[in-house]
């Protein structure tokens, strides 16, 4: 087990290493000049000459990524070259608004996609089972901002019982306003990826019923429904655990392409504006935690998967 813990730190590392020269490099091939910016429509060469050296950003690309990398070794994510803040404390804030509705989505995907999924795989041979799986299949296909636009339209609109937009200027010094503010999003979110894990599950629960142990455990009076939930689930939450690190990785992308559709004031919403006015050093600071953030849950899911999963173990573990 350290052996294997050891390997996943090593490809952990290596990712963030390669995913930060990614980011740095991409990131300068895109078009504007953030010294023009700073400088206004008015500003003349000169000042915009000046204004690029102060920053540092005349020296060679080199140099420039090897100081933002011997920072980053030393937890400083940079500072914004427009408003001169610090971007770790700028991410903190916005990370309050995103971890709690990723969080949240994560949450309402497992409720549905988990029951409904065993439910249709033992039901598949009926109505029931079918239109279980038809319509899971026709939501995992709607886009995000369409399924928000829809549940804004219904929940919002016509119901009048959720709020459209916007999170408590307090935070959460108001636990029920801002979760309520969070719902809708997280529905958007959640009921897509539930409808995705809904399909892996449905797959590992129709395998579940074709091997022996269910087949035994029916032959001796348990009904096919109790056979899977007593001696399937274990076998099939394993399977949903295999594809929750890539899956994760999907929910949180999600959720910062929602947070555009109810101006939540989350890491999505502030990595867009922060684009718009070439704030480099702050979009890669935003990019770069995102990514390790994924990384890291894809290390955690790896790690939960080998510890309960007894196939994946080495002799003597």
């Amino acid at each position: 087990m350290i052996r294997f813990v050891l390997s996943r730190l090593v490809l952990l590392v290596v990712g963030l290493a390669a995913a930060s020269a990614l980011i740095f490099f991409t990131l300068r091939l895109l078009t504007g000049d953030v010294a023009q910016v700073i400088a206004g429509t008015q500003g003349t060469a000169e000042q915009v000459s000046a204004i690029r050296s102060s920053l540092g950003l005349d020296r060679p690309l080199p140099v420039q990524y090897a100081d933002w990398i011997l920072g980053l070794l030393h937890g400083d994510l940079g500072r914004s070259i427009v408003t001169g803040s610090s971007v770790a404390s700028q991410l903190g804030q916005k990370l309050a608004v995103t971890l709690p509705l990723a969080g949240l989505s994560l949450v309402i995907g497992l409720v549905v996609g988990i029951p409904l999924g065993v439910v249709s795989a033992i039901r598949h041979r009926r109505p029931s089972g079918t239109a279980i799986s038809v319509v899971a299949q026709a939501i995992a296909a709607i886009p995000a901002v369409w399924g928000g636009m829809i549940l804004i339209a219904v929940f919002a609109v016509a119901l009048k019982l959720l709020p459209t937009q916007g999170f408590p200027s307090d935070g959460w010094q108001d636990p029920a306003r801002a979760l309520r503010s969070l719902l809708l999003p997280a529905l958007t979110i959640g009921l897509i990826e539930g409808a995705v894990l809904l399909r892996f599950t449905r797959s590992a629960a129709l395998g579940a019923l074709d091997e022996d142990y269910v087949r035994t455990a029916a032959s001796k009076g348990m009904t096919r429904t109790q056979a899977v939930v007593r001696h399937g689930l274990p076998n099939v939450l394993l399977s949903v655990v295999s594809v929750l690190g890539v899956q994760l990785a999907a929910l949180l992308v999600g959720a910062v392409l929602v947070e555009q559709l109810f101006a939540l004031p989350g890491v999505g919403r502030m990595l867009v504006s922060d684009v718009g006015v070439r704030d480099l050093p702050k979009v890669q600071g935003e990019l770069l935690a995102l990514t390790g953030l994924v990384l890291i849950l894809g290390f955690v899911v790896d790690l939960v998967h080998r510890a309960v999963d007894p196939r994946l173990r080495e002799p003597g573990e």
